[in-house]
């Protein structure tokens, strides 16, 4: 709100003659408006917490960054570490998948070998007659197969179980690296503060220079309301009957301010028409803007109020994120103690993996030579069906030979029995019987008998029988 002669000028010559209730309803509003005092005073000290805040707000950054480098590298360092154990688990949990693929092929062999011994029968011609069907696999001991699977599946389950428990101790090092890695992501949000670049900035020097700003307006604005209100006391002085009214209107004015009360009750000075009529007319002008000036007042609070509401929000993030880098330095503290704990448990499963993977690759050899042996049974049993295969052809043969032999002794003998009859018949009766004790003997006879009395009889086996034993073991009929 200003004054001039020209806008003194502009005014009809009636407000020379403005009426003491206007005047008054202009100082009851003046007064009124001084009530924006607490606005102003607010102001201050919206700009003094912005300014403090703006210094807090640079140590705890300052602090805040300082945390954060030593403990960026000491996270770097614990990654590197994590990542290591975990390409040990990794390494280890490919080699046990290994092992077993392995020990199931080598089982599923043995296995297989062991069925081939269930199906084989054998030939009941072999075995007594009082003796029931018996495989290949009633002549195995399988307690030996059993024991051994079970000494194979103690290493699996110890292996398992080492890795398991190397499992969660990698867990809880991957938690605590995380746990770490977490509290340091929360910061102050990008959108309050970022700029093209995405850098993080603080918004306080930009709000504190806009607060200053606004401040200073409502103190000019806080000033022209003063100066109003003395100008009004002024002019209800000059009129008549307006003494009693300044002095009273004056006297009760809001804390802090104290401009006018000496003038409303001190009196008033001479002064001649036309400098009366150009205090009205300004008097005029500026009462028709006091309430846009208590608005401007206002609106300048609102919009200081919410950037403060702004500060705070700021400096309360940068608060969080300092505790939260504390707790993470404390927390790598912890982790610090815990991290030999985590290394050794890595050299423990790495040992324990290593003595358990030896057994079980050596019983795993054990599996092997026993499919082998196995196998060498199977193979073995062919043979045996050849061997008596071969067997019974030589001792037909010889049974045949004997068969002949027999026949031919048999024919001598006839043959000699009838020439020895002839020769008694014809010479018997001009010789004595006792010239000679063997004349009238009869042949020589002879027989072919089996010697040996644990000798047994080849049994018979069906010649297909022997020709799928010589196909197994790669023969020929």
């Amino acid at each position: 709100m200003a004054s001039s002669t020209e806008s003194l000028r502009s005014q009809s010559s009636n407000q020379a003659s403005t009426p003491l209730e206007t005047l008054v309803s202009h100082l009851l509003a003046s007064k009124r408006s001084l009530s924006s005092i607490n606005h102003v005073y607010r102001a201050n000290e919206l700009v003094t917490a912005t300014r403090n805040s703006l210094e807090t707000s640079v140590i705890t950054s300052a602090r805040t960054e300082f945390l954060r480098s030593g403990i960026d590298s000491q996270v770097q360092i614990l990654t590197r570490v994590r990542n290591n154990t975990e390409g040990v688990a990794r390494e280890g949990a490919a080699e046990f998948k290994a092992v077993i693929r392995n020990l199931d092929t080598a089982e599923e062999r043995l296995r297989a070998t062991l069925n081939l011994l269930r199906e084989t029968m054998v030939e009941a011609s072999l075995r007594p007659e009082e003796e029931g069907r018996r495989s290949l696999l009633d002549f195995v001991d399988e307690t030996g197969v059993a024991g051994l699977m079970a000494r194979i599946q103690a290493s699996i389950d110890t292996a398992s179980g080492a890795h398991d428990e190397f499992s969660e101790t990698n867990m809880a090092f991957d938690e605590d690296v995380q746990s770490v890695k977490s509290l340091l992501a929360e910061r102050p949000k990008q959108d309050m503060q970022g700029d093209a670049g995405g850098e993080i900035r603080s918004p306080i020097p930009e709000v504190l220079h806009d607060m200053e700003d606004h401040a200073k307006d409502m103190a000019d604005n806080l000033e022209s309301l003063v100066r109003h209100f003395d100008l009004c006391v002024t002019a209800i002085k000059h009129t008549e009957g307006g003494g009693d009214a300044a002095q009273r209107i004056a006297g009760e004015l809001p804390e802090g301010v104290d401009i006018g009360k000496d003038g409303a009750n001190a009196p008033a000075d001479p002064i001649g028409e036309d400098e009366r009529r150009e205090m009205m007319g300004v008097l005029e002008k500026d009462a028709s803007q006091v309430e846009d000036v208590v608005i401007e007042i206002k609106e300048h609070i609102i919009e200081m109020e919410a950037q403060y509401e702004l500060v705070t929000a700021y400096t309360d993030q940068l608060a969080n994120e300092h505790a939260n880098t504390t707790s993470a330095f404390r927390l790598l503290e912890e982790i610090g103690l815990r991290l030999p704990g985590y290394i050794a448990q890595s050299h423990v499963f790495v040992m324990r993996w290593d003595d358990e993977k030896a057994k079980i690759e050596e019983r795993m050899d054990e599996l092997e030579e026993l499919r082998v042996f196995y196998d060498g049974f199977l193979r073995a049993y062919d043979n045996l069906l050849i061997e008596i295969g071969r067997r019974k052809a030589l001792e037909m043969r010889m049974e045949k030979v004997a068969q002949d032999a027999m026949a031919r002794i048999q024919k001598l003998y006839e043959d000699d029995f009838e020439e020895r009859e002839s020769f008694k018949k014809a010479q018997g009766d001009f010789l004595p019987r006792d010239i000679w004790p063997g004349l009238m003997a009869g042949p020589l006879q002879y027989e072919i008998l089996p010697v040996g009395t644990d000798v047994e009889k080849v049994p018979d086996v069906s010649k297909s029988v022997i020709q799928q034993a010589l196909r197994r073991v790669g023969g020929s009929v």
